[in-house]
This record gives structure tokens, sequence and C-alpha cells, in this order.
């Protein structure tokens, strides 16, 4: 069992650029995803892992994290927020954030966890090889089919990391960084302070060469980077349909998720891990699988939205048409449009009708 207190460093100090234009007018880590902002299931589960207390290294949008979080009672940890006035990279925003951290000792295990990963491996056995070990960083690793998106982790017979590899065009292993690492404390204190660092390209490279023990923990579990708009429609329909075990839905698992004064309309099909937000309408005859409604948004009679997001107040009219669309905050799409293939509609942009078409069908 890991030792008490346990902390944690969480970076949700990024823009979430590949999410545009849903973060816009809000940071990815509290995107509504399965009925709670994204950071609740991740703050979630690094309290069933031991954590007891948490710094979130802020940045973009920083003062939002307070106002939706609180103190973290209501995850079972306490919360305190540390703001970056310009961004200091992975590394940076850690060694930023180790000055709110309580624990002196120098051998204490502090979690970091990059707010972009939906994860449900064992924190607790990643914790124990760590402090059996003795390492200086053990880093999460998970194996996946396209490794040169990722950096990519080799490691001996023993577990032990022998480089890091960032984004490598040629990858030797498909075992790459999961986004979660458990670091020594005074490992931290050794990245240099006030300036970007990034442990990708700096700090684990660096350990590595310098002979430091970085060990690599492996676990086949439910694993997915959520930052792209597909992924984050996939990750919010997983949690959903309970294929990765959720706390901090607020619901049973099932076919969809339908939020505190929401409508489905009698003859409506919603399925596929749906989520239809507070106060949002899906209309008779309409058909919407495995999409992310955000509150107050609404389908009409009618309309298909399939793997889909629509932002805050947005509009789909009767008998639109949406396939691998993301639809910004109150945007209106008029009926007879037809949006596919990963298309992006800014927020407050109004589609009158038949606008735009993917196919020449009427």
């Amino acid at each position: 069992m890991p030792r008490e207190p346990l902390e944690a460093i969480v970076l949700v100090g990024g823009q979430g650029t590949r999410l545009r234009p849903l973060t816009l007018s809000a940071p990815k880590p509290l995107l509504p995803t399965a009925g709670v902002p994204f950071l609740a299931h991740l703050l979630a589960r690094a309290a069933m892992g031991g954590v007891t207390r948490v710094v979130l290294a802020t940045c973009y949008k920083a003062e939002m994290f307070a106002s939706a979080l609180g103190d973290g009672t209501a995850f079972g940890l306490s919360i305190d927020y540390v703001t970056e006035e310009v961004p200091l990279d992975t590394a940076g925003g850690i060694r930023n954030a180790a000055g709110s951290l309580r624990g002196s000792g120098a051998a204490d295990p502090v979690v970091v966890l990059n707010c972009d990963i939906l994860s449900g491996h064992d924190l607790g056995a990643q914790i124990d090889l760590h402090t059996k070990t003795d390492a200086a960083v053990t880093l999460h690793l998970v194996e996946v089919a396209d490794p040169s998106r990722f950096g990519v982790v080799p490691t001996d017979e023993s577990g032990r990391v022998t480089a890091f590899l960032e984004k490598t065009p040629d990858p030797v292993t498909n075992r790459i960084n999961a986004g979660c690492y458990v670091f020594r404390r005074e490992i931290i204190g050794q990245i240099p302070a006030g300036r970007r660092v990034s442990v990708e390209r700096e700090t684990f490279p660096g350990l590595i060469e310098a002979g430091a023990l970085v060990m690599g923990y492996h676990e086949s579990a439910y694993w997915l980077d959520v930052g792209t708009p597909q992924a984050f429609v996939r990750g919010s329909c997983d949690l959903v349909l309970g294929r990765l075990p959720a706390p901090a839905v607020p619901g049973p698992s099932g076919p969809s998720l339908v939020l505190a004064d929401a409508s489905v309309a009698a003859g409506a099909d919603v399925s596929g891990g749906t989520v239809v937000g507070v106060g949002a309408s899906v209309g008779a005859g309409a058909t919407v699988f495995g999409s992310v409604l955000f509150d107050a948004a609404s389908v009409g009679e009618g309309a298909v939205v399939r793997d889909s997001i629509l932002g805050r107040g947005a509009v789909v009219a009767p008998g639109a048409v949406l396939d691998d669309a993301v639809i910004g905050d109150g945007a209106f799409i008029g009926p007879g449009n037809e949006l596919a293939r990963g298309i992006r509609v800014w927020p407050g942009t109004r589609l009158e009708p038949t606008s735009v078409r993917f196919s020449s069908d009427m």
C-alpha cells in the first residue's frame, strides 16, 4: 500500500488547441465528459489509488478550476491550485507546482498525472514498484498499435528504462509513455526552476544518461489519450457504457446518460454511450449515437447526430445530419445541412438551411 499522505501534481495548464473550438470557452480538463468535468474522473481514480492531496498546475483559464472543483472534498482528497504566469511545459510545470507540496522527505513518492489521459491502470501497483525498486522515476507504460505518435520507452528485462525517444518515425518498441509518473521528491527538486523544461525531451533522457534508475511499469489496462475530438467522444462514451469503472459518473452504466432537466422525446433513439447534458433536448424521431451533448444543446425532430460533440446551447435543426462533427457553443445548424469528416463549427456560427453538404443527395 502507498504510504500516507500521498501527494500528486496534475498538469492542467495547456490550451487544448486540438479540441478547439470547445476549449475557447473552457479549459480541456473541465469539458463535460460522461456528465462531469473530465478532471473529475482523473481525481476520483487518483483517490482510489491512495492519493490524498493534489496540486493542480494551472495556466490557461486558471480561474475556472477552483470554482468548478472546489477544495477536493467531493473527490475524497484536498486540492490546492498553482498558476503559471507563463507556460512552463511539462517538467517546468511540475517544478513550479512542487513548491506547494507539503512533504519534504527526499524519497517521498510524488505522483504526476497528465490531464489528457483516461486510464484504468493500477496506480497503487505502480507506486509499489517505485518504492520497492527505489527508482528515481517510475513511468506507466502501455502498448499501442501506432507508437510513432508518442514517446516510446524501451526497457530491459528487469523493467529498467533504457531510453526515452519522443515521437520517433521508426519506433524501437510499441510501449509508450502513458502519462503517469511517480517521482522521488528530490528528483523534482533537480528540475531547473523558472523556465520551460520538458520531461520528455530533457528530464527523462537526462536521468537515463546520468545512470539514474528510471523504471517502467507496464500494464495493459484501459488507456486513452483524449486530446482529439474523436478520442474525447470515445472516452466519454466508454465511461457511460461502463468499459472503464468510473465512480465519478453520475448514473449507472448503460446506452446513454440523460442528466437533470434534459428531455428525450418519445421515438428518439439515443444510444452508444451518448450524454444528454443538463437542460439539453432531443426531438421526436431523432437519432443520437455515440455523442456528447453539452448543457442546453438541442437536437431537432428527425435530425441525426453520430460520433459528434455539441457545445453548450448549440442547436441542430430538424432534419440536419452530423457525423463526426464538432459544434461550438451557441452555434445553429439549420435544416438540410450535412456535416461530416471532422468538421468544426465555431461558437455562435449560424448555418442557414442547406448551407453545407458532404453528399449530393437532397
